[in-house]
Parts: C-alpha cells; structure tokens; sequence
C-alpha cells in the first residue's frame, strides 16, 4: 500500500454547494412547509391540519354528540399516535381553543370541566377535562364515508386521514381563523352562519352578484363576544380586498343606581381582549391619576354574562370618562383583517365572494361524488332485487337445481350456466333466508326494487344537470 493515494468511498466524497443557493432552498422549503402544513387554514373547511386531525379522530373513535364524554387525555393520545406526531400540548390547547365559546363563534368541541375563561385562565390539565364532538362539527364530517374526499396515508402509513372535510359548514368564515406563518399571516374574525349561508344561497342563484348586494347580507363579522364594530368603512375595504382595519368598542351603559351616584357598566368586551386584564389597566391608570373621577371598580361578571362596573366619583362626567376609557384601555381594539387561506395548495388574500365561492365550488365537487357513490351502491342493490325477483319467478326449478348441487360452487356455477344469474346474484340466491319466499317479503322485494329505481332516476338527473345538483347545494346549506 505504502504512499498510494486511496480515493475515499463515495458516501464521504464532497460536493461543494453555494451556502447562499442551499439557505434559501432550505428556508423556501422550511417555509412553504409551515405555511401549508401548520399556519394556515384551506379554504374548503376552514381549518388547519392539527383541528381537521383532532376532529376526524374523534369521528373514527365515535366521540359524537349524541354519546358520553371522553377524557381529553383519550383524544390527545389518539391524535398523537395516528395523525399528528408533535407534542401533546399543541394538540391538547387547539382542543381547548375549539372548546371556547368566547374564542370560536360555533365551538366545534362539546367541553366538559374547566377549558379557561375569557380572564385568560388556562384549561384544567388534560387528565380532568372531557370531550366530545359539538353538533356542528358533525356538519363539518357529514358524508365523509361516501368517498366525497380524498384521503392520504398517515405519517407511518398505518391508517388514511382526509385531505380536507366534506363540510356543509362555511366554517372558514363562520369561525374565523388567526395564524403566523413564514412571511405571511391571516386574521379572519367570525360571522353569523345565517348571514354567510344566504349570501352564499344568493351567489349560487346569481354568479355575478355584486358586493354591495352581499354587504345587504353579510353586514359585518359577528363576534362571540359582542361588543360593537364602529365604523364600517374598514369592513367594505377588507370584503372587498381582503384587507382592512376596523374598530372594536365595548359595550357600556351608563346607570344612576340612586340620584347621587352614577357608574359605567360594561357587559360586552372586544373579541379576545382578557377581561382580567382591561380591569388591571383601568385601575393603574386611575393610580397613575391618568384618568380623573373614578371613585371604584368591580367585577361582578357571573354565570348569566359579564358586567363590569366603574363607580364614578360625584359630579363627574360619566361621557369624558368613557370616552377615556377607550383611549387608553382595550375597551376599544382595531382588528386588523387578512383574508389569507390555502387555494389549491397556495396561500392567496380572498375578497368575501371569492372565499363563499370556493366554498360553494367545495360543496358541488362533494355533492357530485356523494350522489355518484350512492348512485353506484343503488345500483349495484338493484342489481341483486332483480335476481330475487328473477329466482322468485321460477323457484321451484332453482331450489331443485340447488338440491342437486353438491357443492355451494356448483349451485352458484348451475345458476349462472342454466339461468343466467351473475355471480353475485348467483352468491346473494344462495345466501337468500327462507321467509324472503313468503308472499310478504315478495310484495317488499318489489317494493324496495320500485323505490330504487326512482331513486336512481333521481342520482343520474343530479349528475347529468347542474341545476339540480345546485339545487341539492341550496337545499343543504338552507
């Protein structure tokens, strides 16, 4: 060997690479990976990989609405293990999140136990809360057995999870959506489910609908925790571009509980502003002597709604000192809107018609795979009643021809040579019960036979027009 070069083994050799060129391939990847993949919702349902995965688990395990509460601990597990390989408290606080009345418009978790509070206190560890699927999330998965969506393997191919849910919920715009992801983010606030359903019934009779036509409808976000927008101009902006800034402002009264005093009472904040802490800052702001004339606060928010009270010193303008309170307090917050969703695999800034029109192009696609499904499942069950109907015919000749067979295959082989049955109808005479060749249970094979084929008539018209599979759109969402 002595002084001979060896040339080192392939996997060692190196290749030289521009650090510039392999930064930004890597953090366009990095990017692209967190903006589809985590941050962002789809446009169809409205919701970002961690909620689709905790919700389709909790379908696959049957946690609905009609049945007991599972522990959270239960759910958390079976998403990790299936779905969602991250840590368990991101899975855990996006349940909790879907639980939240004061966070979604339409919570999509029914919650039992402690899941925080709009003072901005934490849920109870997993261990002690429960869970089941809220009705509305049941419209979010209606017919996702029915081949209406595609379905990819897991992260260890062990199961299938869907690529986006059937919904006949605009959930995108009903509850919202808020997400950071590389170079981008999306502020959507929550509507009225009425209001965005008859706009989209409206863009289904009437494509070319204008936007002043939808803003009769839709007049603005709905916010589960009321309060007032002020100002619409923001709004038309953000509808109409999908971006804009609009103001928020709580709702306060001002009272006169005797004729000497008088005190603000607030019973509605701006969406997700923590009610702890709007009354902190009112009463360091009354210590700093920034503002003027208050003589006492107190919460006496309780199970019927929230109220807080700000006792006003004698003699005071109660307006000024409303007025300054929203100056300087989160009693009045801009919300920034950005209409940002995932079109086709990109992220793209919707107007409001843009975003119901996906919605509704969502929904025809589902509708039209529903209906060819059960199209195929009609067909295929009216094929074997003919069969019956067939063997019903002529019945003393099968049974004879099965009593002679001396095996199963034979009969099935003997019906398709001598009487021309298909295997499969062959396979369901074969398995027929006995009390079917009651006169009874005959009148109910025709029957059954009858209400199929109209049924069927009924499947081939949806897929053949698009008036009528449109109409099953409207009739759905209405």
């Amino acid at each position: 060997m002595g002084d001979q070069e060896q040339t080192p083994p392939e996997s060692t050799q190196h290749v030289p690479v521009n650090i510039e060129d392999e930064m930004r391939k890597s953090y366009l990847d990095y990017a692209m990976s967190v903006i589809i993949g985590r941050a962002l919702p789809d446009v169809r349902d409205g919701l970002k990989p961690v909620h689709r995965r905790i919700l389709y688990a909790m379908y696959k395990e049957g946690i609905t609405s009609d049945k007991r509460y599972i522990k959270c601990a239960g759910v958390v597990g079976e998403v990790i293990k299936k779905y969602h390989p991250h840590g368990d408290s991101a899975v855990y606080d996006t349940l909790v999140r879907m639980a939240q009345g004061f966070n979604m418009r339409y919570p999509l978790i029914d919650g039992q136990g402690n899941f925080g509070s709009v003072d901005g206190d934490p849920a109870a560890a997993y261990r002690y809360t429960e869970c089941r699927l809220a009705r509305v999330a049941e419209e979010l998965l209606a017919d996702i057995e029915k081949e209406t969506v595609d379905f990819v393997p897991n992260f260890d191919e062990s199961t299938e999870e869907p690529l986006v849910l059937p919904t006949r919920v605009p959930n995108l715009l009903v509850n919202g959506s808020d997400g950071i992801a590389v170079g981008m983010a999306t502020k959507i606030p929550p509507h009225n489910l009425t209001e965005i359903i008859e706009a989209a019934v409206l863009l289904i009779s009437k494509p070319s609908a204008s936007i002043e036509e939808i803003l009769a409808l839709v007049p603005g976000p709905d916010f589960p925790t009321g309060a007032y927008i002020y100002g619409r101009s923001g709004i038309k902006e953000a509808y109409r571009t999908g971006r804009g800034t609009f103001t928020m402002r709580a709702k306060a009264a001002i009272e006169h509980p005797t004729k000497e005093k008088q005190q603000i009472v607030i019973t509605e904040i701006p969406f997700q502003v923590n009610k702890a802490k709007v009354i902190e800052r009112i009463a360091a702001l009354v210590q700093d002597k920034k503002i003027e004339g208050i003589g006492d606060i107190r919460d006496e928010s309780d199970r019927e709604g929230m109220r807080i009270v700000v006792e006003l010193k004698r003699g005071e303008q109660p307006e000024v000192i409303l007025n300054n309170l929203y100056k300087h307090t989160q009693l009045q917050e801009n919300f920034g809107m950005i209409m940002l969703a995932i079109v086709n695999g990109q992220p793209r800034t919707l107007s409001l018609i843009e975003a119901i029109q996906l919605f509704i192009d969502h929904r025809v696609i589902v509708v039209r795979r529903r209906t060819q499904y059960e199209l195929r499942k009609a067909q295929e069950r009216a094929h074997i009643l003919e069969g019956f109907l067939k063997a019903l015919s002529q019945l003393d000749a099968i049974i004879k021809l099965i009593r002679a067979s001396k095996t199963p295959k034979d009969a099935r082989e003997g019906l398709m040579v001598r009487f021309e049955f298909t295997e499969r109808q062959a396979q369901a005479i074969l398995e027929m019960q006995l009390q079917r060749l009651t006169a009874l249970e005959r009148e109910k094979v025709q029957e059954e036979y009858d209400a199929l084929q109209k049924k069927i008539a009924e499947y081939e018209e949806i897929i053949r027009t698009e008036k009528a599979l449109k109409k099953v759109v409207v009739d759905e969402l209405k």
